[in-house]
């Protein structure tokens, strides 16, 4: 589906033209006819949206996405489409998104206290989409459809997951069910409970993607994806969302060192690399996930950012938003060898304090990828102003560490001969104040940079585009263009 341009509105098909794009496409009259009808019974508003009139709505939306899907799977895959077939393609999840919009609009307070008991279950996102699909059959996908959809390349997909944007946006908007997901992606993990004995014990744990190691009073988290140049994907992001929790958890640590590991690639054999951004690869072929967008920032950044949340003890999340922030949080260092691009320049935006090998680079490469670069739109302006912001996210300029515009993301810059003492002197540093006075100072500092709900809003818009986003035709042309992806191998 083709997000060309500014479009950011689910489109607007005037009823005259639907039926005259999906019949040239070869579509069968009748199945055509029956979808619209049904469609359009559904109505433009909920006069009574409550707990009581979901399962009808809900049971008549579903039947409509279902025969819309129906009729997508009659046309050829997406990029072997027509001139006749694309629009009816088009037209068909435009459709559905509008009504899908609409439906979650009226039904995101019902349907969210449904799935969570009232509110007295903290389901993280993903928890969030499955849940929602046993409950809205047809209406949100399962995880069996997009494990079937991933076969398909991304400029096959139709969009399964822009319903899963759809949902998360709608939720997100709503002051108090944001903020109350928000803060249930700021709990610790289960898998991190788990190992936590296990990492006082030892003092090191190797989670595959991720090397963790306890060193006096600091938690060093490795990055280890060697093969992408430590790009980050679906199979890399719990094992460094259990990381960063560990070093929160851990009663000893006062402090997150972040680093990346040395790289396989024959560019950079055996040198450190900080991170490639997402990996492309499975972009382009259809295999990352759309929630891996909300889990990453609502989850593993976040928390470097703002800490763990805790449950009160009833064993409920109390969310009182107008109140201070009641999080274990701790202070982070990144040592940037080689490049920050991408999601690795994000993670700068989180961290208290940059060290930069000389020679690193870091940018934002998202505009010639086609996606929102995270929440670099939010927080990259604060950094270095909203002018030279706009230059780095939609005009992709690189900034060097050793030029003066870098230095408002980076404190220092040593050769790599000395980074490693450069870390010891700044932990020592960062430490000899005490870790009250250092999560009291990140808390104070929040308060007029990122509140809680000025995030919870930001993901509302996030939720939303990026979905579009990442099944636009345009995302797949910017990958051909400008990163050869026809030739790269999974």
């Amino acid at each position: 589906m083709d997000r060309g341009g500014d479009r950011g509105m689910i489109d607007a098909i005037p009823p005259q033209e639907r039926n005259r794009r999906l019949l040239v496409a070869g579509l069968d009259e009748s199945g055509v006819s029956d979808f619209l009808r049904a469609l359009d019974s559904i109505g433009t508003e909920y006069a009574h949206a409550d707990a009581g009139s979901l399962p009808k709505d809900a049971d008549r939306l579903g039947k409509v996405c279902r025969q819309g899907r129906e009729l997508l799977a009659r046309l050829p895959p997406k990029s072997k489409r027509n001139a006749k077939e694309k629009p009816a393609g088009h037209a068909l999840v435009h459709l559905l998104a509008d009504a899908v919009w609409r439906f979650f609009r009226a039904y995101r307070a019902p349907v969210y206290d449904m799935l969570t008991a009232g509110r007295t279950r903290a389901l993280r996102v993903e928890e969030l989409a499955w849940a929602g699909a046993d409950l809205l059959p047809g209406i949100l996908p399962t995880r069996t459809q997009l494990e079937y959809e991933s076969a398909s390349l991304q400029m096959d997909k139709d969009g399964l997951e822009i319903h899963q944007g759809l949902f998360f946006g709608q939720l997100l908007s709503d002051r108090n069910i944001g903020l109350h997901l928000c803060t249930a992606m700021l709990l610790p993990t289960a898998e991190a409970l788990s190992r936590l004995a296990q990492f006082e014990r030892t003092g090191t744990l190797d989670l595959g993607a991720v090397r963790l190691e306890a060193s006096g009073d600091a938690g060093y988290l490795t990055f280890h994806h060697p093969r992408y140049l430590n790009a980050e994907d679906d199979d890399t992001l719990s094992p460094q969302e259990i990381a960063c929790d560990l070093i929160l958890l851990h009663p000893r640590l006062r402090m997150g060192v972040l680093r990346g590991a040395p790289v396989t690639h024959p560019k950079y054999q055996g040198r450190r690399i900080f991170s490639a951004g997402i990996n492309l690869t499975r972009i382009y072929q259809g295999k990352q996930s759309y929630l891996f967008y909300l889990t990453r920032d609502m989850g593993l950044l976040n928390k470097m950012f703002r800490g763990l949340a805790a449950v009160n003890r009833a064993g409920t999340l109390e969310i009182r938003a107008d109140e201070p922030e009641q999080t274990l949080e701790k202070p982070w260092l990144a040592v940037v060898d080689g490049f920050a691009i991408g999601g690795g320049c994000q993670t700068l935006l989180v961290m208290d304090y940059v060290i930069a090998e000389s020679g690193a680079y870091f940018n934002l490469p998202a505009r010639k990828e086609g996606i929102i670069p995270g929440c670099a739109n939010l927080r990259l302006p604060r950094f270095m102003g909203e002018r030279m912001a706009r230059e780095a996210i939609m005009f992709d300029k690189t900034f060097r560490v050793d030029d003066a515009d870098a230095r408002t993301l980076v404190n220092e810059v040593h050769s790599s001969s000395r980074l490693d003492k450069a870390v010891d002197a700044c932990i020592s540093n960062a430490l000899d104040s005490g870790m009250v006075s250092a999560g009291g100072n990140r808390k104070a500092i929040r308060i007029q940079t990122e509140p809680l709900d000025t995030f919870r809003r930001y993901m509302a818009t996030y939720a939303y585009e990026q979905a579009f986003c990442h099944l636009s035709e345009q995302l797949v042309h910017n990958l051909e263009r400008h990163w050869n992806a026809r030739e790269r191998r999974p």
